[in-house]
């Protein structure tokens, strides 16, 4: 068992969970969470989903209870800013200019918002989207409804936030450099799916297009003119173009980088007794051999969890099948595999894309690897994901033919049925 101070740098899923796991595994050393926002550490999710749609409340997000740091005797400092990391040392530099001592190290800093250097980006009304207080803010600014949205992006963050915004009936144009919304993450025939299920609630699409300015009135936003030379009216203007892994400190410490900190499978970093994990993280996996960073949660969820057994000598791997979910409209989605993996193959629907209710296999050398269930019955167990990632894991080839047949049981496709 490691004995020593084990600070955790980033107060998000993977600190907290690192935390909460270090304690379930008998830990009684000293743990130190650092958290740069103001808030305890809370679960993303819900941000562009049900909090932001007024379903769930402030109470709902956080990753535990309030009382459970002090309760456990974790140290959890918030609006704390770190400012260096010493591996040779084996401290860490605080904003305030003390430094904290560590025997194990998590750097867990998350990914911040890219940003677009546009002219009027500065305008009252023009957000990016990443934090409670963002979802706060733009729930307070589209509630009320009757405003004209204009959402710049069409990845998952900006369909979720697309649809948000129209639910609350709001006037929404979005704009996305893609001829197909998801196209690049689930291909041209489900992508599509998603924009016709958006145009049907009242989404206009311009794609593929950008903005080329921000145009505005006494400081607040009044439209976006787009690349066309098409100028849209705006109230609110929301930029969802991506997010960049925050690994300035892992770098200026001299660790490996390379689109994230780059770890084994084990979550350890280049440098003896700093890990990394959830989104900032380029973690080696054992499943395909190579590296992948994921910003969602359940790489958060797992990646603190590994990273903290790590740390107290355990065998542990970060080896879970990736997985994320989507709400938007009447539409329930949840994804299973390895976006890399399938990325250029044809998906084999099983069911019906006009119901709305189907899963879509991608398969790599006849052997399924991302699986995306959309409106699949809950109550049919077991579930269509646990399933889609027990064939990940098999790796046994199935015939596409069966794979989309109905009339043979998703059980039935398990290797050992």
């Amino acid at each position: 068992m490691a004995s020593g101070n084990i600070v955790i740098v980033g107060g998000g899923l993977a600190g907290a969970t690192a935390a909460k796991t270090l304690r379930a595994e008998g830990y009684a050393g000293p743990v130190i969470l650092l958290g740069t926002e103001g808030h305890p550490p809370y679960l993303r999710p819900p941000l562009s989903k049900e909090y932001l749609l007024g379903k769930a409340s402030e109470d709902d997000v956080p990753v535990v209870p309030a009382g459970w740091y002090a309760e456990n005797d974790v140290d959890l400092r918030l609006n704390a800013s770190v400012t260096a990391v010493e591996p040779d040392s084996r401290t860490v530099g605080l904003g305030d200019g003390t430094s904290l001592s560590y025997a194990s190290l998590l750097i867990a800093t998350g990914a911040t918002p890219r940003e677009l250097t546009l002219p009027g980006s500065g305008l009252t009304g023009v957000s990016t989207f990443r934090t409670l207080d963002d979802s706060r803010h733009l729930r307070q600014g589209l509630q009320e409804g009757g405003k004209n949205v204009v959402m710049i992006g069409s990845g998952w963050i900006g369909m979720e936030l697309a649809a948000a915004a129209a639910t609350y009936g709001n006037k929404v144009t979005l704009l996305g450099l893609e001829e197909i919304p998801l196209a690049a993450a689930i291909g041209p025939e489900l992508g599509s799916f998603f924009r016709s299920l958006h145009e049907a609630n009242g989404v206009t699409f311009r794609l593929p297009a950008s903005a080329r300015e921000i145009r505005g009135d006494s400081g607040a936003v009044t439209g976006v003119v787009t690349d066309s030379g098409e100028l849209l009216p705006a109230d609110l203007v929301i930029i969802a173009v991506g997010v960049l892994p925050e690994t300035e400190l892992a770098r200026d410490a001299g660790l490996d980088v390379d689109n994230g900190i780059l770890t084994d499978a084990s979550l350890r970093t280049s440098a003896p007794g700093i890990f990394a994990a959830g989104d900032v993280a380029n973690a080696l996996h054992p499943f395909t051999g190579q590296h992948h960073r994921s910003e969602h949660w359940s790489n958060a969820l797992n990646g603190g969890k590994v990273a903290a057994k790590a740390m107290l000598g355990q065998d542990a791997t970060h080896s879970t099948v990736p997985y994320f979910y989507t709400d938007q409209f009447d539409i329930s989605m949840e994804y299973s595999g390895f976006p890399t993996l399938a990325a250029g193959a044809e998906p084999v629907i099983r069911g019906s894309l006009d119901r709305k209710e189907f899963i879509a296999f991608w398969q790599q050398d006849s052997k399924v690897v991302a699986g995306m269930s959309v409106n699949w019955p809950r109550e049919v167990k077991p579930g269509a994901q646990k399933i889609i990632k027990a064939l990940i894991s098999a790796r046994t080839p199935i015939a596409p033919e069966r794979l989309a047949d109905g009339s043979v049981g998703l059980d039935q496709l398990l290797p050992e049925a």
